[in-house]
């Protein structure tokens, strides 16, 4: 499986990741470039997009959702909870194809993901991890977290998801991607991170 970063436009400058499988299939968490971005990047490969994987629904997150949809036919999932179709949050509950599952992983394309639900930057925010990557979206970034003074942000559930991430039984080598700025490892956020230290200002 091979891992490709696709950033979204400035300001924001979103990370969004295409997961090449084994098998010549495709998978794209949080894409929001140009649709054309992750096209020639399928074209070049030779590879088909399948899945659309959202880490939570934020405009900024979800910019290419509905054209890449229309052009492969590509799954979405995301938790329902964040599609509320406002400003914020524009996905409308007919462009989630699939919710994240009760059971605690789920295998497209022979990929299996393990699904953390972590609330608190939204209400249906998760985290994803498979091999050595845990993708966090907009829970946990490189020497900070994620905001929550948003609309549908809390504290309180954001120091849970963050405490729920720090005591993960993965190794520190685990590569952190989060959602924007830099990319990290689970021992750094772990040794440096006051947040994931249970610190909160």
């Amino acid at each position: 499986m091979e891992l490709q970063l696709i950033h979204g436009p400035w300001p924001l400058y979103t990370n969004s990741f295409l997961l090449f499988t084994p098998s010549g299939s495709a998978l794209v968490i949080d894409p929001n470039a140009d649709p054309g971005v992750y096209e020639k990047a399928l074209a070049d490969r030779g590879a088909r997009l399948t899945h659309i994987l959202l880490t939570h629904g934020h405009y900024d997150h979800v910019g290419a959702v509905a054209a890449l949809r229309a052009a492969t036919g590509a799954k979405v999932h995301m938790d329902p909870a964040d599609a509320s179709g406002s400003e914020l949050l524009p996905l409308t509950p007919d462009l989630v194809d699939e919710p994240w599952p009760d059971a605690p992983e789920l295998t497209l394309d022979g990929v299996t993901f393990r699904i953390w639900r972590t609330p608190g930057h939204t209400p249906g925010g998760v985290c994803l991890h498979t091999g050595n990557l845990l993708f966090c979206g907009d829970t946990l970034f490189a020497g900070s977290c994620g905001r929550v003074d948003l609309p549908g942000g809390d504290a309180a559930a954001m120091r849970r998801s963050l405490a729920l991430l720090a005591g993960l039984p993965l190794p520190d080598a685990t590569q952190v991607l989060p959602g924007h700025g830099e990319l990290s490892t689970l021992g750094q956020e772990r040794d440096t991170n006051p947040y994931l230290q249970g610190q909160w200002f």
